[in-house]
């Protein structure tokens, strides 16, 4: 044939004058190329690859779904989800285009709201921490003043006041379980003269012989027993008004001395941190340690001045409470025993009605403390 052929343009490899390709020409090559696909074929379905002068595999068209079929097959499309929106939306608002067009990516950290939102867990760490390290500062006063190491602050007068209450205490409470024994011992007496009344008195019906003997004894018995009952009644009211001086009144206010106490440990032991760092080198690391030892021992000596103030009312109120109740106590038992013993019926009975005090009904055994228990 007198006629050439065409050349094909992806044949021809231009070179440059200094030995190098000429990737003009092979740029226009894949352009024209891509404009030559069928117009079913996406971009992503299709990969045009044209390497280097010394690539195997230059010029090489790799398509996916299609393979030369008039009407090829729509790939299947996934929408995305919402969660992938939203990352999508995420990652693109990151990205900030400056004036010259060119995008740059900015580091995204998570976003923290001071003072808004708090963790409980790391709130009850620090609180754990900070009953550990008052724990640990308390004992170790506590252990010191035991082994005479170290100082503690002491109020006499106080201190005195507290030895006082706590030595009554213990001889109100003997006098107490004294007089809860009088009044176990009181019951079984009038249940026991209860009981001889009644046989007395049976047996003046069986005998006619000795039935006037046998009446005086019962009548005599049953007498006995009620006036038991009525001071068994005044003793159980000693026992209940006692009680409850002792186990209410003044509980309550050594409670209050127990937390004086601990509040003075307290004040100790922040005291003695105190002192020891200004005894040490003032410099940057060890002024915000004094500044806060400074002032956690003010906040317990407020504490301490505070506890200290509130014993010494309730001390008061506790001396005026106990003389009043008391005095009204032992004039009722006083009376109460002395007409009893003297037999003097109506004298044991006013001294109820002075007093207010109801007795059960006639006939009924009266409870001792025991059963009311």
């Amino acid at each position: 044939m007198a006629q050439e052929s065409p050349k094909n343009s992806a044949a021809e490899i231009p070179v440059t004058s200094n030995g190098e390709v000429d990737d003009s020409r092979e740029h226009g090559f894949n352009r024209d190329l891509k404009h030559s696909l069928p117009s079913g074929l996406g971009l992503s379905e299709t990969q045009i690859t044209s390497h280097g002068f010394d690539n195997t595999k230059e010029g090489v068209i790799e398509a996916g779904a299609f393979q030369g079929s008039p009407a090829p097959p729509l790939p299947s499309v996934m929408s995305p989800s919402r969660v992938a929106a939203s990352r999508l939306a995420q990652q693109g608002s990151d990205l900030i285009v400056p004036a010259g067009g060119q995008r740059t990516q900015t580091k995204s950290g998570p976003v923290i709201l001071a003072d808004e939102i708090k963790n409980p867990a790391m709130e009850k760490l620090e609180l754990v921490r900070k009953w550990s390290l008052n724990t640990y500062k308390c004992t170790r006063q506590i252990i010191s003043e035991k082994l005479g190491r170290g100082s503690r602050t002491v109020d006499l007068e106080l201190e005195a006041q507290i030895d006082i209450l706590r030595d009554n205490k213990k001889k109100y409470e003997n006098i107490l379980k004294l007089a809860q024994t009088l009044s176990t011992q009181l019951f079984q007496m009038v249940h026991t003269q209860r009981q001889l009344g009644d046989a007395f008195a049976d047996l003046s019906l069986k005998s006619l012989e000795l039935h006037e003997e046998f009446g005086y004894n019962a009548d005599t018995q049953k007498l006995l027993a009620k006036n038991g009952e009525t001071l068994l009644g005044a003793i159980n009211f000693f026992i209940a008004s006692v009680n409850t001086l002792v186990n209410k009144t003044i509980e309550d206010t050594l409670m209050t001395v127990k937390q004086y106490e601990s509040a003075r440990i307290e004040y100790d032991a922040y005291r003695t941190d105190l002192e020891e760092l200004n005894l040490g080198p003032r410099d940057a690391n060890t002024l915000p340690k004094i500044e806060q030892s400074q002032h956690l021992f003010q906040a317990h000596k407020e504490k301490y001045d505070k506890m200290r103030s509130d014993v010494s009312v309730k001390l008061k109120f506790l001396e005026e409470n106990k003389v009043k109740v008391l005095h009204n106590q032992l004039v009722l038992f006083h009376n109460a025993i002395a007409a009893y013993f003297a037999g003097n019926q109506k004298q044991l009975e006013q001294t109820l009605k002075q007093f207010h005090i109801k007795l059960k009904t006639p006939g009924v055994d009266a409870p001792s403390w025991l059963e009311e228990q």
